[in-house]
C-alpha cells in the first residue's frame, strides 16, 4: 500500500491552507487612491499590456483588504484627513507608495494648500 513509485522532481505537494497562505503571504493587494493625473498612469500599470494581476498584485476597492496605500497625485490639506482615515482602516502590517512628484514632494506646486510630500501624513 503506498506509493510503489516515488513521485518525480516536478511534483511538489502541500496542503491547501499553506498553497493559500503563502499567495497571500507572497502577493500585494494595493488601494488604489489616485487625485490627480498619476491616477491615470497607475490605472494603465494595471490595465492589460502591464498586468500587475500576473505578479499577484490585485488592486482592492475597500482599504480593509489591503495591505499598501499607492497615493497617486496631488495631495492637499483639504484631502489630507480623508487619506488619514483610509490608512487607518487597513490592517497591520501596512505600506504606503507615493507615486509621482507631486505625491513624493508637492511636485511644482510649492503653495499653502498642497502637502510638500505625503510623509506629512505621519507628523
Amino acid at each position: 500500500m503506498g506509493v510503489e513509485q516515488p513521485l518525480g522532481d516536478n511534483i511538489v505537494t502541500a496542503s491547501l491552507d499553506g498553497l493559500v497562505n503563502w499567495a497571500r503571504k507572497t502577493s500585494i493587494w494595493p488601494m488604489t487612491f489616485g487625485l490627480a493625473c498619476c491616477a491615470i498612469e497607475m490605472m494603465a500599470t494595471g490595465a492589460a499590456k502591464h498586468d500587475l494581476d500576473r505578479f499577484g498584485i490585485i488592486f482592492r476597492a475597500s482599504p480593509r483588504q489591503a495591505d499598501c496605500i499607492i497615493i497617486a497625485g496631488t495631495v492637499t490639506k483639504k484631502m489630507l484627513p480623508v487619506i488619514k482615515t483610509v490608512y487607518e482602516q487597513m490592517p497591520e502590517p501596512k505600506w504606503v507608495i507615493a507615486m509621482g512628484a507631486c505625491a513624493c514632494s508637492g511636485g511644482v506646486f510649492d503653495t499653502y494648500s498642497v502637502v510638500q510630500g505625503i510623509d506629512e501624513l505621519c507628523r
